[in-house]
């Protein structure tokens, strides 16, 4: 079992949007992290969620 704090299996709120910009809107991550996601190690993806719940997301609806 891993000591590390339980995410779900990805940030993705369903609220997809780069328009102005390479960052997800909804979710925070940038398009090279949707894309490589399911192939990312798991410190990596915690790396990346440390990230974006610092900056407030993932966001539903904003």
């Amino acid at each position: 079992m891993s000591d590390g704090p339980q995410r779900a299996d990805t940030p993705c709120v369903a609220v997809c949007s780069t328009t102005f910009d390479e960052i997800c809107r909804g979710c925070g991550r940038s398009v090279v992290e949707v894309a490589h996601w399911v192939s990312m190690t798991a410190e990596a993806k915690e790396m990346v969620w440390q990230r974006i719940l610092a900056q407030g997301y993932p966001r539903r609806n904003s």
